[in-house]
């Protein structure tokens, strides 16, 4: 019995469940790449107390996987192109399987970073292919909405990881604490992520290539079924287009990304490359990986701290389910100017806030009447963050790219992604030693400022346009 008809999206009644249905299970990709991004922060106490580590040791600990994406992110794109986006998912659902055991089972800091490197080579993977493989599956007309799934799928899993993180705290009596089985709580935290990555495997079992990949890979009658499935009796004109984009085209190359009249790297690199930078030069990640250190550091108890966390989490989902409702109508561009505005504005405010703290013989800070001023402020950083620049990114590096380019140009920018995001994970806990909570959010609100002529400059409207139109 078909029980898809009944779901309420505006896409062609023949493929809606099965477009929904392959959305989701590739966003467990997501949920994964949030859980395991967010799991680390109510873990950096048991790490400094396991393996004997200092800020520039703890930074590395909870930064190391970030390497890890970064390396994965490059070669997925270059990979995915070789042997498909689904192959590529499935490998990723096997890493993610093993860093969550590995993680929580390490003895010492170097068992503990291969491991949490082997998590971030998942990661990398799953967030530059998720987004593309949805892309390269959904309809133009709905491709925001959809893809914008993908981020909810991220803040719920980083939302999940805050939950489990406080609850498993709590019941030990302290992330720290010895809680089932002999092993710290701290430790249960890594392996919670087990169940929805062993999910995650299984469901990819169902759902079927890009229909791109296969026409790339000369599989047109493969491909003619996938797309029959998701577009229906339109299937065999999506099927020509698809091969009339790539008839003049030859097999990708990372060396397409330089144009051969110029010699120089295309323009649509450059504008990928500084929207993925930018989305992580505004801090996120730090509020993400550090949220329970920052709020301990300005006088909240570790409990409160963690449950601060799961509120930011709430929020977050809260704002990504605003731009999956608006980012097709209205577009990315305009999301992303206004919360660029709106986090420049709330990072400012957080920043006075710490400015006018008081510092306490122990080095811990005071906010006093400040307190719910940079509570406010800095959740409402969160909301234009996770409205904007969170599902919007994404979106556009899975789109942005013709067809020629896109497996190239997705390894590059998230490359570029994901290393940025280690140095500005890796640099907190010094920044905080050296320039302090007000100068380091100084800094992310300087960048967020940036990001607002770079949006009205650089950034181009992709709002229903076919992939088989994005220029190069």
């Amino acid at each position: 019995m078909d029980t898809t008809t009944n779901i309420d999206l505006p896409i062609e009644a023949s493929g809606n469940g099965f477009v929904l249905f392959i959305t989701i299970v590739a966003t467990i990709g997501g949920f994964l790449f949030g859980f395991d991004s967010g799991v680390i922060n109510g873990t950096v106490d048991g790490l400094s107390e396991a393996f004997q580590s200092q800020s520039v040791g703890t930074g590395f600990n909870v930064s190391s996987m970030l390497l890890g994406c970064a390396v994965g992110a490059f070669f997925a794109g270059r990979l995915a192109d070789r042997y498909g986006r689904k192959s590529l998912l499935l490998v990723a659902a096997v890493f993610f399987l093993i860093s969550a055991w590995g993680s929580g089972i390490a003895g010492s800091g170097l068992e503990f970073v291969l491991f949490r490197i082997i998590g971030g080579l998942a990661v990398g993977a799953a967030s530059v292919m998720a987004p593309a493989y949805i892309a390269e599956v959904s309809p133009a007309k709905y491709r925001g909405t959809l893809a914008s799934i993908q981020q909810i799928a991220i803040i719920s899993g980083l939302f999940a990881a805050f939950l489990s993180n406080y609850f498993l705290a709590d019941y030990a009596s302290g992330s720290t604490q010895v809680l089932w089985l002999n092993f710290e709580a701290w430790r249960w935290m890594f392996w919670m992520e087990i169940i929805p990555a062993l999910l995650f495997f299984l469901m990819l079992l169902f759902i079927p290539e890009s229909p791109r990949f296969l026409v790339v890979k000369k599989k047109t009658a493969q491909a003619s079924e996938v797309l029959h499935k998701l577009y229906g009796a339109s299937g065999q004109n999506k099927l020509a287009e698809i091969e009339a984009s790539l008839s003049q085209d030859h097999k990708p190359q990372l060396k397409d990304l330089i144009d051969k009249n110029s010699g120089k790297v295309r323009p649509i690199v450059w504008v990928g490359i500084g929207l993925a930078a930018l989305q992580q030069l505004v801090g996120i990640n730090v509020v993400f990986y550090y949220g329970a250190v920052l709020w301990q550091a300005v006088g909240f108890s570790e409990a409160d701290a963690l449950l601060i966390n799961v509120i930011s989490g709430a929020i977050s989902i809260a704002a990504c389910v605003v731009a999956l409702s608006v980012i097709d109508k209205i577009g990315r561009k305009p999301l992303l100017k206004w919360g660029s505005i709106g986090m420049t504005v709330s990072l400012a405010v957080v920043t006075l806030a710490f400015l006018n703290s008081e510092q306490h013989v122990d080095g811990r800070l005071a906010l006093n009447d400040w307190g719910p001023v940079a509570l406010i402020a800095a959740n409402l950083y969160v909301f234009c963050f996770n409205f904007s620049w969170g599902p919007v990114m994404w979106v556009m590096l899975g789109e942005m790219f013709p067809n020629q380019l896109r497996g190239s140009g997705l390894a590059v920018t998230g490359l570029v992604q994901w290393f940025t995001n280690f140095v500005i994970t890796w640099s907190f806990p010094m920044l905080l030693a050296g320039i302090g909570l007000a100068g380091a959010y100084g800094l992310y609100a300087f960048f967020a400022l940036l990001s607002i002529g770079f949006v009205l400059r650089y950034v181009y409207e992709t709002k229903g346009l076919e992939l088989e139109e994005m220029k190069g």
